[in-house]
């Protein structure tokens, strides 16, 4: 519910106006003579009634969606595909759909016509599935960067699309959507000569993000000031894309961690060279685009709105789109616990892999790095509760093991060293774990639990060796314990995430294993495997709940 809330506040929609009421005892107005020709906003002015809005008309708000079908696929493949894409349409997505086909080779005799063929196939797919499309079979963009970038490189490190467009360009797309209809594109582009040759459609895709993005934005300044005295008509569409989705053969983006499974979710600020990195040679096969698609949509996120996300998906997997827009999550959380995932159903190579621009993620282990002003601030907006600084930061500096930090204090998890009852090494305690409201939902909670992971149960594992500013997945990892309220909302994910919980009255204590210690002993005794209680989990629990009872509050 929560999910769908977000959706549909996505879309801004205005509350519908409430006529005013009529009393049958008050003469009406007396309209003025021989002013039957007056405008709709004078009479308005003399009826006392508001003023036309579109949303009465049409609800509907819709947004725009790039999507690049990355071919050859069957009829029945494309009828999967398409149904899709009209339900996205239904939901108020509309696609702006760019061909490939790996099949058809650079620089063939024909492969224009096998190119605008295959266009001509997809739209005859959607109009078999109800909807309206339109083929676009002119140079939607032109060769080379945009003439107003500067010589010198970005700041951001991303190099700039090899393509880009002028809003005249866009006239054709705009005139589609104005129509209803979904606009098909073919990968070719203007050179310098006007001529139209093909090229890779990454580079058309990444060329209309750039572009949309800025002519939504020019759309928005010509309307501002105006908003008032002007009427939005419904078949306006916003120009800026929402959503990146590339649909392939192959799915997400093999990931090292999960035996050459998809990953789940990628923080594109933080994982992009390493997943470069450790990118096994052997995948290349059967993933031969992978890495190219990756560019794709860390080029394009680079321009989209912060809460845009990508989302790369097998043609098997079609329902994942539909999901993702409304949920703008992964198919599988990437926190859950590996045990649960690994081999498990949930995950199977067509999982897809969803994309975000993310933030980037270090980890502090000294009072003299973490800036109190925001920390504090961050803690108070998620908690909504009133910290009693001067204790919590003296406190913690005496027990402080390490902080995770997302962006700028967009979210942090701050774990202690809480001394034993007796005697034996510090019992490490998951103090706080907070993020921004503005933040919930766009994937930091999930690549801050993953950071931790890496840091405290998971350490020692060669999966947690993410680029986090940590350890590097060196070393033994230890059991992490935190409690909860046990009317937080929040439980249900805990729950998940947890090896195990007690109940304490009115907390709920929950504790992780520390997951490299349980492996060496899974892996000596082969089939026999573990028991309920290993000989160094005895007593822990009693213990760890004295620890945790002792901790003072933090808020007033």
């Amino acid at each position: 519910m929560r999910d769908a809330r977000a959706y549909l506040a996505s879309f801004k929609l205005k509350p519908l106006v409430q006529l005013p009421t009529v009393d049958i005892n008050v003469a009406p107005p007396v309209l003025p003579k021989f002013r039957l020709a007056a405008s709709s906003n004078q009479l308005n002015e003399v009826l006392q009634l508001p003023k036309p809005s579109s949303s009465i008309l049409d609800p509907v708000y819709r947004r725009t969606a790039l999507v690049k079908i990355q071919g050859p696929f069957t009829d029945k493949q494309l009828d999967s595909i398409c149904r899709g894409m009209v339900y996205l349409e239904k939901l108020g997505l509309v696609s702006v759909i760019v061909v490939e086909n790996d099949e058809i080779p650079r620089g063939a005799e024909d492969e224009r016509s096998a190119l605008v063929d295959e266009t001509m196939r997809i739209v005859a797919h959607l109009e078999k599935q109800g909807a309206r499309a339109l083929p676009i079979v002119g140079a939607a963009v032109r060769l080379g960067p945009n003439p107003e970038d500067s010589a010198s490189p970005s700041d951001s490190g991303i190099e700039p699309p090899e393509t880009h467009t002028l809003p005249s360009d866009l006239i054709s797309i705009r005139s589609a959507l104005r129509a209803g209809e979904i606009p098909v594109i073919v990968p070719f582009a203007l050179d310098s000569f006007c001529r139209s040759v093909r090229v890779d459609s990454n580079d058309v895709i990444a060329g209309l993000a750039r572009g949309m993005v800025e002519a939504a934005s020019l759309d928005k300044a010509s309307q501002s000031g105006t908003e008032e005295d002007s009427i939005h008509f419904p078949f306006e569409v916003d120009l800026t894309p929402l959503r990146l989705m590339i649909i392939n053969r192959d799915g997400g983006i093999p990931s090292y961690a999960r035996s050459g499974y998809p990953h789940l979710l990628i923080n594109l600020t933080s994982e992009y060279n390493h997943i470069l990195d450790t990118f096994d040679p052997r995948w290349r096969d059967l993933h031969s685009s992978a890495l190219s698609n990756l560019s794709l949509a860390r080029t394009c996120l680079h321009y989209m709105p912060p809460t845009s996300s990508a989302i790369m998906v097998s043609h098997k997997s079609p329902s994942s789109l539909i999901g993702n827009l409304i949920t703008n999550k992964p198919a599988v959380s990437s926190s859950l616990p590996h045990a649960l995932l690994q081999g498990n159903r949930r995950l199977t190579p067509h999982t897809p892999t969803l994309l975000r621009r993310g933030l980037p993620i270090q980890i502090l282990r000294s009072m003299t790095d973490i800036d109190q002003t925001k920390m504090t601030a961050l803690l108070e907006q998620s908690f909504k509760r009133e910290l009693k600084s001067e204790e919590f930061y003296d406190r913690l500096s005496k027990v402080l093991d390490f902080v995770v930090i997302a962006g700028d204090y967009a979210g942090a998890a701050i774990v202690t060293n809480e001394p034993s009852s007796d005697g034996s090494p510090p019992i490490s305690y998951l103090d706080k774990f907070a993020v921004l409201p503005k933040n919930q939902g766009d994937g930091t909670v999930d690549f801050l639990w993953v950071a931790l992971h890496d840091e405290s149960y998971g350490l020692g594992h060669p999966f947690s060796a993410n680029p986090n500013g940590g350890r590097g997945g060196q070393g033994e990892g230890h059991d992490l314990i935190w409690r909860s309220r046990s009317d937080n909302p929040i439980n249900k994910w805990y729950f998940e995430r947890s090896s195990g919980h007690l109940r304490l009255g009115s907390w709920v204590l929950f504790w992780c294993d520390a997951e490299k210690r349980l492996k060496i002993e899974e892996g000596r005794r082969g089939s026999s495997g573990l028991s309920y209680i290993e000989d160094w989990e005895r007593g822990r629990v009693s213990g760890w709940a004295g620890v945790v009872a002792k901790i003072p509050s933090a808020w007033k």
